[in-house]
C-alpha cells in the first residue's frame, strides 16, 4: 500500500477551481497532522496549508489565504484542499505531506513531515 496517496489536479483556466485528496496509510501513525505544498518549476517546495488531526487546526501561506481551504472529515486519514479563484502563479506540483498529530504546529509554519505524495500537476493557464 502507498503510505501517501494524493488525487485531483489538473488544467484549469484562471480564476476556476480544484479539488485535491489525500489519503494516508493507516500503518504509519495512530494520528496525523496532514498538508500540502508545492513545487513550481526552477523553484524551492513551499509551503501551502495545513490541518490539525481533528480537522479544527488550519494554517495557510499568505499566497492562498482567502482562496483555499484544507479541510478532513474529522480524525481521519484523509485531507482535501479547494482551491479557488486560481491564477497561474499557483501552478506547480502539489504535495500531500503527512506527519504525526503533534507535529502540526510545526507543519504548520512550514515544516515538512517525514512523509510525501508522489505529487500531482496543476496547471492553471492564463
Amino acid at each position: 500500500q502507498v503510505p501517501v496517496a494524493e488525487s485531483g489536479g489538473g488544467l484549469v483556466q484562471a480564476g476556476g477551481s480544484l479539488r485535491l485528496s489525500c489519503t494516508a496509510s493507516e500503518t504509519m501513525y495512530s494520528s496525523y497532522a496532514m498538508g500540502w505544498f508545492r513545487q513550481a518549476p526552477g523553484k524551492d517546495r513551499e509551503f501551502v496549508a495545513a490541518s490539525s488531526w481533528s480537522g479544527t487546526g488550519t494554517g495557510y501561506a499568505d499566497s492562498v489565504k482567502g482562496r483555499f481551504t484544507i479541510g478532513r472529515d474529522g480524525p481521519t486519514n484523509t485531507v482535501w484542499l479547494q482551491m479557488r479563484n486560481l491564477k497561474p502563479e499557483d501552478t506547480a506540483v502539489y504535495y500531500c505531506n503527512v506527519d504525526r498529530a503533534d507535529a502540526f504546529d510545526r507543519m504548520r509554519y512550514g515544516l515538512p513531515g517525514p512523509y510525501w505524495g508522489q505529487g500531482t500537476q496543476v496547471t492553471v493557464s492564463s
